[in-house]
């Protein structure tokens, strides 16, 4: 199967824009981009929440890259940078397509705001929710018992089987 914008023309900086639009569409007040090392953020605040969205790019130095497909030949620099640059830009209309999708399910009622966004909201101390849960969950699954943050507090009295 043939990925998604595989061989799209459009640059990174332009589906940035985009994303950018369509979260200003949406609702979104506040918006941000940047990058650092092999992953990109886009950032924003709606409907009261702060959102952190990374994205993992594809290494320079990758072997689908630098070889060609036999792999027995090293590709130039410009072809390397060629092959890496249209990996970089489908990731982003990836990603325009991915926010696009969440906030039309938000507003056609699909589905709410913090349902579609909640692994990517920040909590407080920085992390997102996701980060916070999954290895949670992972471990719950290897122990085949819920997290613990998702059974609910019993106070005493009260949910036992003494008719409460």
């Amino acid at each position: 199967m043939t990925r998604y914008a595989s061989e799209t023309a459009v640059s990174r900086s332009r589906s940035i824009e985009e994303i950018e639009r369509t979260l200003s569409r949406y609702g979104a007040d506040s918006f941000g981009y940047g990058w650092e090392g092999d992953r990109a953020v886009v950032a924003f605040r709606a409907h009261g929440r702060m959102i952190r969205l990374l994205v993992p790019m594809p290494k320079r130095d990758d072997p689908v890259f630098t070889l060609t497909p036999s792999g027995r030949r090293r590709r130039n620099q410009k072809d390397v940078y060629a092959k890496w640059e249209r990996a970089c830009r489908q990731r982003f209309r990836v990603l325009s397509l991915v926010v696009k999708a969440k906030l039309e399910a938000v507003e056609s009622g699909l589905a709410t705001f913090e349902e579609e966004f909640l692994a990517y909201t920040l909590l407080p101390d920085g992390r997102s929710v996701g980060e916070m849960a999954l290895p949670e969950v992972a471990r719950a699954y290897e122990k085949g018992q819920a997290p613990r943050f998702l059974l609910p507090a019993l106070s005493p009295g009260k949910g036992k089987d003494d008719g409460t």
